[in-house]
């Protein structure tokens, strides 16, 4: 049976059976609730803008996109690469067609860049949106209040933002280089003691270079 909230449908298929199976397993359930709401929020602002992604291939994207923030699927490089890396295999064992794998490795791997992914196709572009509504507020009074309500009663975000945040920090606290020209640089400034993010114009002065 298809499942619909908010009048947007899972995938019935066996590629989202398997991607939500395997998420549900790794990622607690902030994280599991969290990229759900993302599926759901992404496709309703897809509506709202006249785009038209592949279902599939957006749920996907959806579902990975924190997973670099799980424990045991951390590695030395940005937690958005975890996650696109990670997708990239998944769908690659399952012959998705190469095209298909890398407009979800872009999606996961360009969430948390501001702007760029909606000038890409609808699946980079409808992840982010559903990311910044759920996380940001973004585009959150654009939506009926009758879908937000039904999205959120089927996956509820109890002390939401003070748990993202946590998980934010703890999931790249312990790599902080890579945090160097993203947003993520905030979040540990404002949650890890003693940390001070490098700063682009000192990364100028001080390179080798001798004017």
């Amino acid at each position: 049976m298809t499942e619909k909230i908010a009048g947007v449908a899972v995938p019935d298929s066996a590629l989202a059976r398997e991607a939500t199976e395997f998420i549900r397993e790794v990622e607690p359930p902030l994280l599991y609730d969290h990229s759900r709401r993302v599926y759901f929020f992404g496709s309703l602002q897809g509506k709202r803008l006249g785009l038209k992604p592949d279902a599939e291939l957006l749920y996907v994207g959806a579902m990975f996109h924190d997973l670099g923030l799980t424990e045991g699927h951390r590695s030395d490089q940005r937690f958005e690469l975890d996650g696109a890396d990670a997708a990239r295999r998944f769908l690659a064992s399952r012959n998705v067609p190469e095209i298909d794998v890398r407009k979800v490795w872009e999606a996961i791997a360009l969430h948390t860049t501001p702007e760029v992914p909606y000038r890409l196709e609808p699946e980079v572009a409808l992840v982010t949106a559903g990311v910044e509504t759920d996380v940001l507020g973004f585009g959150y009074g654009e939506l009926a209040k009758e879908d937000i309500d039904a999205v959120v009663a089927a996956h509820p975000r109890p002390d939401f933002k003070n748990r993202i945040l946590r998980a934010f920090t703890d999931g790249f606290k312990d790599r902080p280089g890579t945090t160097f020209g993203t947003m993520n640089a905030d979040v540990l400034e404002h949650f890890v003691p003693d940390f001070k993010h490098t700063d682009f114009v000192e990364v100028i002065r001080d390179s080798d270079w001798p004017e």
